[in-house]
């Protein structure tokens, strides 16, 4: 989990908006990702994406494997539900749709544990350097990290990078 975006309760500013608005159209033209564009008509969007890296980690603590199930469940409430992503409440019924128990996923989202586990997430971040999200690296044994990609690319193009 590494974090695009730190905690605010600060409404994201026009520009913002217009900005990432257009990027999820960018999206669309070179992946099969659809948006529900009405996520900014029917939200307060907010430029905070710790949150539901904390869910994503919190979901992991209660049941092993679960994370890509609740990052797939964020994923859709966001991009396919409009519903906003840095709040508790899509959160929450994120973990439900999950197979997780409300009431113990909110405990382990605003847990001292879950917190030092993102903070590990964001130093690794910090330790590779990672710019943009997708971000994906090879790793070899002698634990050398390479990146291959910071940011949306077609799967051809990551052969070449990995056989390089």
């Amino acid at each position: 989990m590494g974090g695009l975006a730190p905690d605010t309760k600060e409404p994201m500013s026009e520009n913002l908006k217009e900005a990432i608005s257009s990027y999820w159209h960018q999206i669309e033209k070179v992946s099969q990702v659809t948006f529900n564009h009405s996520y900014w008509e029917r939200n307060t969007p907010y430029r905070s994406t710790y949150q539901a890296c904390r869910a994503v980690i919190a979901a992991e603590k209660l049941a092993a494997k679960s994370s890509p199930n609740m990052a797939k469940a964020i994923q859709s409430a966001y991009y396919r539900e409009a519903r906003n992503p840095s709040l508790d409440e899509t959160l929450i019924d994120c973990a439900g749709t999950t197979g997780l128990c409300e009431e113990q996923f909110l405990t382990a989202l605003h847990s001292k544990e879950t917190e030092l586990e993102f903070q590990k997430h964001l130093a690794i971040t910090r330790q590779l350097e990672v710019s943009g999200f997708p971000a994906l690296f090879y790793i070899n044994k002698e634990n050398q990290a390479y990146p291959l990609t910071h940011g949306f690319c077609k799967a051809e193009a990551l052969f070449e990078r990995f056989r390089d």
